[in-house]
């Protein structure tokens, strides 16, 4: 895990790393946009096979909400459509608003998001001056809360905690508030604190990795920190190493088996009395 700095692209981390780790074999998995910091997860090697298994359906962001001006990008390196002095905005419209927003909700996404319309990302499109108009869809805010609210000359800033499913877009929830307030409103400041599993406590910044190249965290520690895990002996681990199935473990979804000397084997899911092989991570 890298603790992305502001001002770079995932690709531009992904190259980075790939340079201090001498490795070409990197992938990245929960893009963060360029003004974005925070958890961004990366695989090495073997564990670039790891990413597209990892759930990751949940993510934690601190950010700073601008109340005061809407913005072509919903995000202050865009242009400014509308402003308007905010400086008196009502706490309690502020926070009516936010409770608004949490939950289920249907969000459209901002119009630089990634999202695809007719095989082209919808920033390409925006960039171009093509007109993008994008389907709402359904998200969960889990949590939104204030945990500070400043006022400044012709605006007010909020420093917001949100926990909420993957693909929500923060900075559609910082333009939506700035609409029902009727101030307008766009993201000042993004981290994010968490995706699926891994936080911050265990992302290193590319200075710290730069100086001391090393994984966060290796290959078994992954499978064990993001997936449910059963042991098993030797003869099933070698059966599962080369590709074999093995007796169910009665687990949902993906889980990991480890081998008695605790290596993890294989990522695999139970189809009726036997659990069949999704990826072999040690493969005879």
């Amino acid at each position: 895990m890298v603790d992305k700095p502001a001002g770079m692209t995932s690709h531009d981390v992904v190259a980075r790393v790939r340079r201090i780790m001498g490795t070409r074999k990197v992938g990245h998995a929960g893009t963060l946009d360029p003004m974005a910091t925070g958890v961004l997860v990366l695989g090495l090697e073997r564990a670039t096979k790891l990413l597209g298994h990892l759930a990751m359906d949940t993510k934690a962001y601190l950010a700073t909400v601008r109340l005061g001006a809407a913005t072509t990008t919903d995000d202050s390196e865009g242009e400014v459509l509308s402003e308007v002095d905010a400086s008196g905005v009502d706490e309690a419209a502020v926070r009516a608003g936010i409770s608004g927003l949490t939950g289920d909700l249907q969000q459209v996404p901002s119009s630089v998001s990634a999202v695809k319309v007719n095989g082209r990302r919808a920033y390409e499109l925006a960039r171009s001056g093509e007109q993008v108009e994008l389907a709402a869809r359904p998200v969960t805010v889990s949590r939104f809360d204030v945990l500070a609210l400043r006022r400044e000359e012709r605006a007010t800033e909020l420093d917001v905690l949100v926990e909420c499913s993957s693909g929500t877009y923060v900075r559609a929830l910082a333009r939506d508030l700035g609409a029902e307030l009727g101030v307008g409103g766009h993201l000042a400041a993004l981290r994010r604190t968490r995706v699926g599993p891994f936080g911050l406590a265990t992302a290193r910044t590319l200075e710290a990795l730069e100086a001391e190249p090393g994984l966060s965290m290796d290959l078994d520690t992954a499978v064990r920190t993001a997936f449910p895990q059963s042991e098993v002996d030797d003869v099933a681990a070698r059966a599962l190493a080369h590709g074999q199935p093995i007796p169910a473990a009665g687990l949902d979804g993906t889980y990991g088996i480890f081998g008695p000397g605790g290596r993890a084997i294989a990522l695999v899911r139970d189809q009726g009395a036997v659990a069949k092989p999704v990826l072999v991570l040690a493969p005879a």
